[in-house]
C-alpha cells in the first residue's frame, strides 16, 4: 500500500502557507488584478499572459516540482478562513557550504500593513532554519520600498548593502538593498520562533 504524502503546509497564528493549487486560479487572478497598480512598481514587468490560466497552471506545476526537489518553496499566503492574501517564496536554495536561500514576497493591496507578511516571513524562516537546516536567508528590495524594508527589519533581517542593477523592476534595471537573516547571527540576536 502506497503512503500518500501530506501536502506541504506551514501554519502560523492567523495564516497558512501552502503550495498553490489549480483551484486557486480565480482568487489569485482577482487579487493580482485588484492590486495591479499597487504591485507593479515593485515587480518585473508582467508578461502578456501573466494572468492566463495556462500561465497559472505552469506556476502550479513548477511549485510542486521545485518543492518536491527541495530547490524552492513557492507558497500562497492565506488567512485561516481561506482568503488569499499574497505569496512568499523561498527560492535559490543552495546546499553544501552555502546552506542558504532567498525569499521574495507580495501581498494584495487590501491586506497590506496588517502584519500578515511579517507572520509569513517568521514561519518560513523558522522552517528554513529548523527543518531545512539552512544557515542564511537573503532578501532584496528597492531602496525606496519602505514597507518591504520595514517588514524585513521587524522580521530580524539585517541590512548588508546595495547591489547595483540587481533586478529588472517595472521595465528597467534597478539597484536593490540587500538584507540577510542568519541562523547564528553574530551581529546581534535574531529572534527565530
Amino acid at each position: 500500500m502506497l503512503a500518500r504524502r501530506r501536502p506541504f503546509r506551514l501554519d502560523a497564528e492567523r495564516i497558512v502557507l501552502r503550495l498553490p493549487m489549480h483551484s486557486d486560479y480565480n482568487a489569485w487572478t482577482a487579487l493580482r488584478m485588484e492590486s495591479r497598480a499597487f504591485l507593479t512598481p515593485w515587480e518585473p514587468v508582467w508578461s502578456p499572459d501573466h494572468l492566463s490560466r495556462k500561465s497559472f497552471t505552469n506556476r502550479v506545476y513548477w511549485a510542486g516540482r521545485s518543492s518536491k526537489a527541495g530547490t524552492s518553496f513557492p507558497l500562497f499566503l492565506l488567512r485561516r478562513d481561506g482568503v488569499l492574501l499574497g505569496a512568499i517564496t523561498l527560492d535559490n536554495i543552495r546546499r553544501g557550504p552555502a546552506q542558504s536561500g532567498t525569499i521574495g514576497y507580495w501581498i494584495g493591496q487590501a491586506h497590506a500593513r496588517q502584519g500578515y507578511m511579517r507572520e509569513a516571513i517568521g514561519v518560513l524562516v523558522h522552517h528554513a532554519f529548523n527543518t531545512l537546516d539552512l544557515s542564511r536567508i537573503e532578501a532584496a528590495c528597492l531602496p525606496e520600498n519602505a514597507a518591504s524594508r520595514g517588514v524585513l527589519e521587524k522580521s530580524g533581517f539585517k541590512y548588508e548593502g546595495v547591489a547595483q542593477s540587481y533586478l529588472q523592476i517595472d521595465g528597467r534595471w534597478r539597484n536593490h538593498v540587500l538584507y540577510a537573516n542568519l541562523r547564528s547571527d553574530r551581529r546581534g540576536k535574531t529572534e527565530v520562533r
